[in-house]
């Protein structure tokens, strides 16, 4: 491992001489409260947590189960395990853990932190296995102190391997994390890797050869190669008013599993149904429910949302042309237009909120 260290950190920040903050350092895997409405769900309060919490491919996000702390710990460890087992291309993971002994000896050029330098690696070939040493080592991701997330992320990393982590990304994109507003921001690569297994740093389907005007590019752009479990939708307001949307293609817009990760003016959440016929019966598509969760702490019951794409077009009844455009067209409606255009929401009683 004590090779891969200053590589690590430029695969994460672009050089050897950032580290994570504390906010990060601080950020840990936190269920909402046992036996609870939320129970289910992760928190994600923090920027840095957004990303990482809102991909875990929980079960319950298909049945909303009240459940208590093991059947929550049981749950972690299955979506930390799905998401490193693709990463390790479903022949492999490993597994990252903090000892009490460092391996490396920093260059001038590297910073400590205290924490990489001590990090011990745990390498699987079988995912039974995976899942039962994550499961036995729960506690190095949920306690608090334990820098769950960050060792999560370095898990993910070395499972894809460095290798390959480069041949996934493009000229667009070097590395993994950049630095918004003083705090560290997960790209849109890693936002696939976490979804795919693969850290494409475009939203859309397949390799682009060419330009927008039809010449070819100087080097392809790397797109999303295979449909994800849980799919991805985006809506920026300050990005449409300045540019366009990237167009989001159809192997993350429609998924395995009736869940999105939504990116809604720079923040995540989760959009999903129990109803697995939703991706399968277009019919079903006409009128249905979905559940929306931000994460957020104030938040204290699921948000029921009904979807209506077939009776009426949802610009019909606006007839308020001033004021706020959040309360006029509220930003999650919009994301959900980016897969079903033009469908009509209810929040059912529910302020709408992101």
């Amino acid at each position: 491992f004590c090779t891969k260290t200053p590589n690590l950190r430029k695969i994460l920040f672009g050089n050897t001489f950032y580290v994570f903050n504390y906010e990060w350092k601080k950020s840990f895997f936190k269920f909402r409260e046992p036996y609870s409405n939320l129970s289910y769900a992760l928190e994600a309060e923090r920027v840095s947590k957004q990303t990482v919490c809102v991909c875990l491919n929980l079960p319950f996000f298909l049945n909303l189960s009240e459940v208590g702390e093991k059947e929550q710990e049981r749950a972690l460890a299955v979506a930390l395990t799905d998401i490193l087992w693709a990463a390790g291309e479903e022949r492999s993971a490993t597994i990252s853990l903090v000892t009490s002994d460092y391996c490396f000896t920093p260059h001038l050029d590297y910073k400590l932190d205290n924490f990489t330098e001590r990090l011990q690696l745990f390498s699987f070939n079988r995912k039974e296995d995976v899942k039962k040493f994550v499961h036995e080592h729960i506690q190095c991701f949920e306690d608090e102190g334990s820098h769950g997330v960050i060792l999560f992320l370095y898990s993910l990393i070395f499972s894809r391997t460095i290798t390959r982590l480069r041949e996934d990304l493009d000229c667009t994109t070097s590395h993994l994390l950049h630095l918004s507003l003083g705090n560290f921001v997960c790209r849109q690569a890693l936002m696939n890797l976490l979804l795919t297994g693969r850290a494409s740093p475009n939203v859309f389907n397949g390799t682009l050869q060419c330009g927008d005007d039809g010449s070819p590019l100087e080097k392809p752009l790397h797109g999303v190669l295979a449909r994800s479990a849980v799919g991805y939708l985006h809506w920026s307001r300050e990005l449409l008013e300045r540019t366009k949307l990237p167009m989001v293609g159809s192997m993350l817009k429609t998924p395995k599993l009736p869940i999105w990760v939504c990116s809604i003016n720079g923040t995540y959440s989760v959009l999903f149904s129990p109803n697995r016929s939703l991706l399968s019966d277009w019919k079903m598509e006409h009128l249905f429910h979905m559940y929306f969760y931000n994460g957020q702490p104030s938040q204290q019951s699921t948000a029921l949302l009904t979807i209506d794409t077939h009776s009426h077009h949802w610009e019909v009844g606006i007839k308020d042309t001033q004021g706020d455009p959040e309360k006029r067209f509220p930003s999650v409606e919009m994301a959900i237009r980016t897969k079903w255009e033009g469908a009509a929401i209810d929040w059912n009683g529910t302020m709408p909120f992101f």
